[in-house]
């Protein structure tokens, strides 16, 4: 299958930084997936999830709970998804993932990360078909063939499914997140779930030069202190 997840992953940038900036992230995000549904985790599988990689990332329970007690009332804030695509330092691809309750406040403060950088703001569609949208389930197993052979009972559309060292990978569309998730753990109880996530990842990688890197890292830092943004995913790879 020849694709290694973990050296994929590390070229994709996530904005986590600073405990502050991540309580931030996960308490818009856990607020808007409970308010487009419903605040209850056991009846909103994409809250549950959410919950579940808040606490893995040891984001404090009342950060949770407040988010979700937010969106249960009445009023708040009305966010949006809204994602910007473009080339950053070095001529890598670039899809910046927001989510904003002031579109020319957030295309502003992306935009200025692009141009102060040297970096091109793209259309919409620009960049994005040089990435597969993926749902990704990593656990540690060593039986890749008896969990493809489960996910085709359980009639699950699967990408892919691979050893890498002790975790086994499985890779679906990302519509198939929930029912692929489920069907995992329905049939290996036991399964702790190392990643599970809906990702952008890149199908090719771009070098970027040592004359880059100081831009590029400019390029990212900046992005990671936009209060929208929520996640960057590109295809550079920094010089070894």
């Amino acid at each position: 299958m020849g694709r290694s997840f973990e050296n994929r992953k590390a070229s994709i940038f996530k904005t986590a930084g600073q405990k502050s900036k991540l309580y931030a992230k996960y308490g818009k995000q856990l607020y808007v997936v409970a308010k487009n549904g419903v605040a209850d985790p056991e009846n909103n599988p994409a809250l549950r999830n959410l919950i579940e990689k808040a606490k893995k990332e040891q984001v404090p329970s009342h950060v949770i709970e407040k988010a979700i007690e937010k969106a249960a009332g009445t009023g708040g804030e009305d966010f949006t998804s809204v994602c910007y695509e473009g080339y950053g330092p070095g001529g890598c691809s670039v899809i910046v993932d927001c989510l904003t309750d002031n579109n020319n406040r957030t295309i502003t403060d992306v935009r200025n990360c692009f141009t102060k950088t040297g970096a091109k703001l793209g259309a919409a569609g620009s960049v994005a078909h040089l990435f597969e949208h993926l749902a990704v389930l990593s656990f540690k197993g060593d039986d890749p063939d008896q969990v493809l052979e489960a996910m085709l009972e359980a009639d699950v559309d699967v990408d892919d499914v691979e050893q890498d060292g002790e975790f086994v990978t499985l890779y679906a569309p990302s519509n198939e997140f929930y029912k692929a998730k489920t069907a995992l753990l329905e049939a290996f109880p036991a399964v702790e779930l190392e990643t599970q996530e809906i990702t952008f990842l890149p199908v090719d990688n771009k070098e970027i030069s040592a004359d880059d890197v100081p831009m590029f890292e400019k390029f990212m830092n900046m992005l990671n202190d936009c209060d929208d943004v929520q996640d960057v995913y590109h295809n550079g790879v920094l010089p070894g």
